[in-house]
């Protein structure tokens, strides 16, 4: 970068700075109105009232400036009226390092360091909504204390096959789950005038043929599977901002796209935020002006250096858009409402009155990220009670790769500068003092630790080959006390990371050779930790001690791990998605499913790949249940250091209308010696229908903390939402009468009791 295009980012900034200091300090006052200020300046006012003063008071040229970027993470404000840029920043596990003005390397700072919170698979398999808020405040904290406005996430699509390579970033595979826990994000994040941009709508399943994939998917499905999560962020978390999808549906891109933007988001929805595209998913001027896009990122990610032809200016949005108007094909009519819910954005958030200031990297973060990253791991085996690891243990031998491999960087754009990450190694040195603790290798995976200009600093370079490294962890094996080996996935190209899907099931790098090997020698004493954001194979399962699923846990990754393997924390996690045996028995086995095939289609220089949903409502546990294949771990399961004992459920009543709702209730108890937490899970079963239904589906669950020997009443809620089905011919939810099951599990295939009520 030279020293004339750095003065100008940096004075870009200031003058950012400047001008949201100056636009929102006057109107700090919260009750009565100021008839010296326009009413868009007035604080005290209605946010339609001033919406609508400022919209009338802004040349045409200014409302089509709101609506693209002019930056890589930014897009104007009205400079002449003093309202502010939008600033936008990547989540949606900590908030991004600040890069140059037009460029996607590092700016340079010094203090953009986060706090790494664990991924939202981590979030998921809590199944605790007050975790879910406690992320929610912790990270819009830190974004507000940026000066972001916009956070770019969470990430609710369906975990369809595992080997997408974005699900980390997701909330798993159940769609009543990811509802439940995406509310309390969004309303967290918010709850800082910061908008939530929930992530990616929709159908966006995968990173093969990412922007050229074309969806074919039925209603039901669509509306069961694939919508409800983003719904629920939108009716019930009130999020501000959602981001469109690369992909296609109905032969038309995401980001501009008349039946999920118009028709389904804003019409049958009633959504009053923006819709931001994704970074390079506009492609089409009359299509992002009539099919529902408010604010255009990223169409030319070069925009500054590489000529007129790419600039900011030349955007779908930009010159195009004004060339249209001018020309009368186009009328203002949607450029006042793109602007309307622009400026309603600002409002919310940079220019809200009473907006917080946030924190940044404070104690409480660390605590929170090392809390949700605890309460996350899922204890998956544990024969003979290995863990937890006992204080005096003598000599715990850790090997793997991921026991000291940083992971808050790679992995697309959720790769972070975090200002600390505690490794799995030195957690487990911290937890266990007087422990000799010794590391192996074991396996060579991805030495390299770099993305976008933010590394690792760490040296992974290896020179003794695989053999040698199996050979030197058993040799260090054969007296030790506790074998942990720590592997699985990392966020290099297809592993866990954007842009790329994973090639195999199994984990790679030979770490199957190395847990094998490892057996042979610790046999019962071997714990398997697995670091994913996804299922993997694991064909060693009942040759080890135990297994605990762990996952990309932040700057607190170590601290979280240690405190489940000392037993300072009880595991109380429980799986967010099914664990199959093998890749096979799952839903997706055909090319037209995963990854798609070109039946020929091309639409403006594009080959257009079609994927078809033939699965249907069938994703996950659904599957595995119709088909009577018995998975390796299924859905919601989990184990703990202590046992539970359930009672029998009870009704609140027999039978419930169409429109009612009724409780059901279950006392448990915890029948161990140490606290710990269950996680009530609730099914639905239709014993008689008019249309194919799951075997049994969530609709409720409750996680209950109990001290040994302590009995607690858990109470779940049922209402018509939960029994009904979507009808594509009558595009309505449907509640037929009959008679219904609920199911009280602790997993999808642990069922604790069930009780039957009759819909009237």
């Amino acid at each position: 970068m030279t020293r004339n295009r750095l003065f100008l980012f940096a004075a870009a900034s200031l003058v950012a700075g400047i001008m949201v200091f100056s636009c929102t300090s006057s109107p700090r006052k919260t009750t009565g109105s100021d008839p010296s200020l326009p009413a868009y300046l007035d604080g005290s006012r209605p946010i339609s009232e001033r919406v609508e003063n400022a919209l009338s008071l802004m040349t045409t040229d200014e409302k089509v400036a709101l609506t693209h970027a002019q930056s890589k993470f930014s897009s104007a404000g009205v400079p002449r009226l003093g309202i502010p840029m939008v600033w936008c920043t990547d989540g949606p596990h900590g908030i991004r390092t600040e890069v140059l003005w037009d460029e996607w390397d590092q700016a340079g700072w010094t203090c953009d360091s986060c706090t790494a919170y664990p991924a939202l698979t981590a979030l998921a398999a809590s199944w605790d909504p007050e975790l879910a808020r406690l992320y929610g405040v912790s990270i819009g904290e830190e974004a507000r204390y940026r000066g972001k406005d916009v956070l770019l996430g969470p990430g609710v699509n369906i975990l369809r096959t595992p080997l997408n390579g974005r699900n980390f970033e997701y909330m798993g595979e159940d769609p009543f789950l990811s509802s439940t826990m995406v509310v309390p994000y969004v309303q967290g994040v918010q709850s800082n005038n910061v908008a939530a941009c929930v992530k990616h709508f929709a159908l966006n399943n995968q990173e093969t043929n990412r922007f050229t994939t074309n969806v074919i998917v039925d209603d039901r499905t669509l509306y069961e599977i694939y919508l409800p999560a983003f719904k629920a962020a939108v009716q019930q978390g009130g999020a501000w901002a959602i981001m469109g999808s690369y992909n296609l549906y109905k032969d038309q891109w995401n980001c501009h796209n008349q039946y999920l933007l118009n028709d389904i988001l804003k019409g049958e929805w009633g959504f009053d935020g923006v819709v931001i595209s994704d970074w390079g998913g506009v492609h089409n001027t009359d299509q992002a002006i009539h099919n529902g896009l408010d604010m255009e990122y990223g169409s030319w990610t070069n925009g500054l250096t590489m000529g007129k032809t790419n600039a900011y200016d030349s955007y779908f949005l930009a010159d195009p858009y004004k060339k249209l108007l001018a020309e009368g094909k186009v009328g203002t009519e949607e450029l006042d409402d793109k602007a309307r819910r622009v400026l309603r954005l600002i409002f919310r958030t940079g220019m809200n009155p009473d907006r917080k200031f946030g924190k940044f990297t404070s104690p409480e973060h660390s605590a929170a990220a090392r809390k949700i990253g605890a309460e996350g791991i899922v204890l998956l085996r544990n024969e003979g009670g290995l863990l937890p690891i006992k204080a005096d243990a003598g000599k715990i031998l850790v090997v793997g790769e991921n026991a000291v491999k940083m992971m808050t960087v790679g992995g697309g754009s959720s790769s972070l500068k975090a200002k600390y990450e505690i490794s799995p190694l030195d957690g487990i040195r911290g937890a266990f003092p007087s422990a000799k603790v010794v590391y192996e290798r074991g396996y060579v995976g991805d030495a390299s630790g770099e993305y976008n200009g933010v590394s690792t600093g760490q040296d992974l370079s290896e020179k003794r080959d695989a053999k040698t490294l199996i050979a030197d962890a058993c040799a260090q094996a054969k007296d030790a006390d506790y074998v942990i080996f720590i592997g699985g996935l990392n966020k290099s190209d297809h592993q866990d990371a954007e842009g790329a899907d994973r090639t195999q099931f199994g984990l790679p790098y030979g770490q199957d050779d190395v847990i094998e090997a490892l057996s042979a020698v610790a046999g019962s004493k071997l714990v398997v930790v697995n670091i994913s954001g996804n299922p993997v194979g694991m064909p060693w399962s009942d040759k080890v001690g135990a297994i605990l699923q762990d996952w990309y846990l932040g700057s607190e990754a170590g601290n979280s791990l240690a405190d489940v393997l000392s037993g300072k924390v009880n595991p109380s996690g429980k799986l967010p998605f099914t664990i199959p045996v093998e890749l096979s028995d799952g839903p997706i086995r055909t090319p037209e499913q995963f990854p798609g095939v070109n039946n020929g289609k091309n639409y403006e220089g594009y080959p257009i790949t079609d994927e078809t949903y033939s699965e249907g409502i069938y994703v996950g546990y659904r599957w595995f249940e119709k088909k009577e294949i018995k998975p390796l771990f299924p859905f919601g399961y989990g184990l703990s250091y202590t046992t539970f004992e359930y009672g029998e459920p009870k009704l609140s009543a027999k039978s419930i209308t169409k429109n009612g709702h009724l409780t059901v209730t279950v006392p448990v108890k915890n029948t161990g010696s140490v606290p710990g937490a269950e996680v009530v899970q609730l099914y639905i079963k239709d014993k008689e229908c008019s249309v194919d239904r799951p075997v049994k589906e969530l609709k409720g669950f409750s996680k209950v903390y109990l001290q040994p020997g302590q009995s607690k009443e858990v109470s779940i809620d049922i209402d018509s939402s939960a029994l009904s089905f979507f009808d594509a011919t009558s595009h309505k939810w449907v509640c037929e009468s009959g008679t219904f099951t609920a199911v009280i599990a602790s997993s999808s295939a642990d069922e604790k009791g069930s009780v039957d009520f009759d819909v009237k």
